[in-house]
């Protein structure tokens, strides 16, 4: 296996993977999940078929549901299509990796290796940067400084 980009775009065939995260588990927590986005910027579309990772013995392609007032958590058969020129973001509360068995947990500023299986672009090699339990991920926060003057500069970082 090469290196893991871990907190960068990374770019298989024509799909493009961003915002690659994962939430710390409790202690004894049998399972964790993986949150990212994809786009496909071909004329044609792909699928993820499969996720894996060493720090579980089981990875899964999961969907959350409201089923009469109920949420529903259930593997996804037939993988995830990302459509031609579209974006799947996988998200809390939606699609995103499911991972059980997980030992050990995931721990905050970890990375967790995974390995992505698309039925085009094929086996891709992420990392997901570990965020504290309950975080929102690499967004939180992020809309923290706008708006803000520091040090004779303006919200735009330009000065007097």
């Amino acid at each position: 296996m090469g290196a893991m980009p871990v907190g960068e775009q990374i770019v298989a065939g024509l799909l493009t993977i961003d915002q690659a995260w994962s939430r710390a588990t409790p202690p004894g927590a049998a399972a964790g999940a993986g949150y990212l986005t994809i786009s496909n910027s071909g004329v044609t579309d792909d699928r993820l078929l499969s996720v894996a990772s060493a720090e579980a013995a089981i990875g899964e392609i999961h969907d959350m549901t409201m089923v009469t007032d109920r949420m529903t958590m259930r593997p996804v058969a037939d993988g995830v299509v990302i459509l031609a020129g579209g974006t799947v973001v996988l998200q809390p509360g939606g699609l995103h990796l499911m991972f059980v068995q997980v030992g050990a947990g995931f721990v905050e500023g970890a990375v967790v290796a995974v390995t992505l299986t698309f039925e085009t672009a094929g086996v891709v090699e992420i990392g997901l940067v570990v965020y504290p339990i309950g975080s929102d991920g690499p967004t939180e926060g992020a809309d923290a400084m706008e708006g803000m003057a520091m040090d004779g500069l303006d919200s735009a970082g330009a000065g007097p």
